[in-house]
């Protein structure tokens, strides 16, 4: 090997280091490693950029602004109150979390499936206070254990099968792979089951919802034709709420002030809550609930322009002493009040009868154009906007869910590629106001579209200078004149590629490598094109073998060797599975 190998080892075990031994962003360690890369002269510019122009990469940029469009609309909160129901449980969370999205994940991209479903399942972590880390894994693995079960499960899959139609050999049907790929799923997932109490960490953020000692009053009517109509509290799931209580019902002025969890819903219900923040923000969110107060429907912005707005009032306030509704509150500042804050103290009026004292917290909704007006102003002592908080647009969820469809189908049908069908929706989302420019820039995982195109930089210069290669002939002639031993070192140079390289480059290097062994013994390649395609798939080790496991990396709060402790078991259950069933299948 020339020097730009070793180079390259250097760098690799370098960046492999950093991840597992420093809290280092993984974007800072990845464009790190192959800025030296550039700089030795080991890649040239263009080979060095090839990842920020990957395919696969800008799809998942534009799935992002998909994503944000569904989560804009509540089509994602939707999705996942019927996937994980009343769950409120980890363990319970990850069992209806796995199965279904390793089913769906058999027939949908797992990349898109994943980039919907997660901002959901963080919402509900953080509404159970339930750990992140302890689902998103879970997540990951379930997409890509699920998409090993059929031809169009992964993007590995349908390029496999390609390079056999390049290579004149035989295709592969729909269902082929599922011989070996639904027992893997079905393994895996029991194992990640029966191990995440031990082997899956509890990572939760430093600073918790309940260190803020702000207990807020919220009004929420009960839109007339909403589902809530009918339901009682228990049904509505506004029981057993984290982080906030139903206080008391107002029905046409009748109250009622302990509130039972059979009492049923009403159309213009007015249900006033008592809860931190967190929570308040979560109910403003919840379909056929709105804020009670007629004044949101007077300001001068239609509601996905706005945002939520805290703001205390300050002693020389002029409206200090007087009522929020005569004090004309909206019309002075072009600003609504939902919520009212004092010093833990619970206000049992309807917010318009509020008088205002100093040191009162308001949940204000108006444009983001208010806090910078107000931000030196004398009325108030302190205000700032709170991140996320735009009204959900319900009323156009069908339309996002719409588009979300023809995506899927559109792919699923091989009418485009993933990168078209995805541009095409998001310029849809865009375009129907399902989601505001500023929105999908902001939800726009930057820092994981910087570790991708970096990563696939590194393996570019694995490829083309031959480390790669060495490596995997290395390893396949471990295996001598025996073709199930041949097969495990296909396997185990393919999955070793995989964590290091991503599943695709694993595929392309190790394919014509797995030919020439078969061809070397003169045994079938059928069952060396499945071990590719299991080992490309099988990436549970490392967060930047596979998509999903860099997309849930960040928002999961995870460590490098996080993925290690579960993954590293669970590559070797899934490899015993996969190897003891392929040579039964598909014979030598």
């Amino acid at each position: 090997m020339g020097i730009e190998a070793w180079i390259t080892i250097a760098v690799i075990l370098m960046a492999f280091g950093l991840l597992a031994g420093t809290r280092l962003n993984p974007d800072a360690i990845l464009m790190g490693g192959l800025a030296i890369l550039l700089i030795s002269g080991v890649l040239k510019p263009k080979q060095a950029l090839i990842g920020f122009s990957n395919e696969g990469m800008i799809t998942i940029a534009v799935l992002f602004v998909v994503v944000a469009g569904l989560r804009e609309t509540g089509s994602i909160g939707w999705i996942i109150d019927r996937i994980l129901g009343k769950a409120q449980t980890a363990s319970v969370a990850q069992r209806r979390i796995m199965f279904p999205v390793a089913a769906m994940s058999g027939f949908l991209n797992s990349t898109p499936l994943v980039a919907t479903l997660m901002p959901g399942i963080v919402d509900w972590a953080k509404k159970y206070q339930v750990p992140a880390s302890k689902l998103l894994i879970p997540l990951s693995y379930a997409a890509i254990l699920g998409g090993t079960c059929t031809l169009i499960g992964t993007s590995t899959n349908l390029l496999v099968d390609g390079l056999l139609e390049q290579a004149n050999l035989p295709r592969l049907s729909f269902f082929e792979i599922a011989w070996v790929g639904v027992p893997c799923t079905i393994a895996g997932i029991l194992f990640v089951l029966i191990s995440q109490r031990w082997l899956l960490p509890g990572r939760r953020p430093a600073v918790s919802p309940q260190d803020d000692p702000r207990e807020y009053t919220l009004e929420m009517v009960v839109a007339p034709g909403s589902s809530l109509v009918g339901k009682t509290i228990e049904q509505a799931g506004l029981r057993h709420l984290r982080g906030t209580y139903l206080m008391e019902i107002d029905r046409e002025g009748e109250v009622f002030p302990a509130v039972g969890s059979h009492v049923i819903l009403h159309a213009n219900d007015r249900l006033v809550f008592v809860g931190d923040i967190d929570s308040i923000l979560d109910l403003q969110k919840m379909r056929g609930l709105s804020p009670a107060t007629e004044q949101i429907f007077k300001l001068d912005a239609p509601r996905s322009e706005r945002c939520l707005i805290e703001a205390v009032v300050s002693d020389t306030c002029p409206l200090v002493g007087r009522s929020i509704r005569n004090g004309r509150f909206r019309t002075r500042y072009n600003a609504a009040v939902v919520a009212v804050a004092r010093n833990g103290e619970r206000l049992r009026m309807k917010i318009g009868d509020v008088v205002l004292r100093p040191g009162d917290t308001l949940l204000l909704e108006a444009r983001p154009s208010f806090a910078d007006r107000q931000r030196n102003s004398r009325d108030f002592y302190l205000v700032s906007r709170l991140e996320d908080s735009t009204p959900v647009l319900h009323e156009k969820a069908w339309i996002s869910m719409a588009i979300m469809a023809g995506l899927v189908a559109c792919v699923t049908l091989r009418w485009m590629s993933m990168l078209n069908a995805g541009m095409i929706a998001a310029g849809l989302m865009l375009l129907t106001g399902c989601c505001r420019y500023e929105t999908a820039h902001r939800n726009i995982n930057w820092p994981l579209l910087i570790s991708i195109a970096a990563a696939i930089g590194i393996g570019e210069a694995m490829r083309i200078h031959g480390v790669a290669d060495l490596v995997g002939k290395s390893l396949t002639r471990l295996g001598g004149s025996d073709p199930f031993f041949t097969l495990v070192a296909v396997y185990a140079v393919t999955v070793l590629f995989t964590e290091i390289i991503t599943n695709n480059a694993a595929a392309i290097l190790v394919f014509p490598i797995a030919h020439a062994a078969a061809m070397g013994l003169g045994v079938s390649f059928m069952p060396f094109v499945i071990a590719v395609m299991i080992g490309a798939s099988a990436s549970f080790a490392t967060p930047i073998g596979y998509q999903t496991n860099l997309m849930v990396y960040g928002p999961g709060g995870y460590h490098f060797t996080d993925f290690a402790r579960i993954g590293l078991p669970l590559s070797l259950l899934i490899a015993i599975v996969a190897l003891t069933i392929i040579p039964n299948v598909w014979s030598f």
